[in-house]
């Protein structure tokens, strides 16, 4: 049996439309659920990274990165590896806070999470943490108690350790020179 653990992929990928569609349905037409998906653009205003988290064993991991890697689209394609890749998510949590004790309260747990505080009403208080799942999942859970109005996570985001980059310059693409791109 295999086992299924947290895969994170980072894409590099043509800054244009219907990119990220082509990506996501190569993954619904093979089956796989994307647990975190993150997309921006680079330094190079012509590429986007994408940061795509999947629940799979090693074997599957890397059929879908080999095939991501013949999408005419996709420049480069790179598993991170957890001991040598940071991970962050930026959740914002909108948290009931009625009285000035649950609004003290709230801060401390926010403090204490070096969370930031981004807005604040007379019923609510709005808090940004910027940090791994453990971290956001443990103030979730300290604030639940309070009551979440609403929450939004960005999705995971990543980087490798260190002057290590994403450099996937095995991929040839004909007319398209990945090198000269970057």
């Amino acid at each position: 049996m295999n086992e299924y653990t947290r895969h994170t992929l980072s894409v590099l990928v043509e800054n244009t439309a219907g990119v990220l569609s082509q990506v996501s349905r190569l993954f619904s037409r093979k089956g796989y659920n994307i647990e975190s998906l993150a997309v921006g653009t680079t330094d190079d205003p012509r590429i986007s990274r994408i940061t795509i988290e999947i629940d799979t064993d090693d074997s599957s991991a890397a059929q879908i990165a080999n095939q991501l890697r013949k999408l005419f689209c996709v420049y480069s394609v790179q598993e991170l590896v957890p001991d040598n890749s940071i991970r962050r998510e930026l959740v914002m949590i909108k948290v009931k806070a009625d009285t000035s004790e649950n609004r003290n309260e709230v801060i401390q747990i926010a403090n204490i999470f070096r969370a930031s505080i981004i807005d604040v009403s007379l019923s609510s208080l709005t808090i940004a943490v910027i940090g791994a799942e453990s971290k956001v999942d443990a103030i979730q859970r300290l604030l639940q108690s309070f009551g979440i109005l609403e929450m939004v996570r960005t999705g995971m985001v990543a980087l490798e350790r260190g002057d290590s980059t994403i450099n996937d310059i095995n991929k040839e693409k004909g007319e398209f020179n990945y090198g000269k791109l970057l």
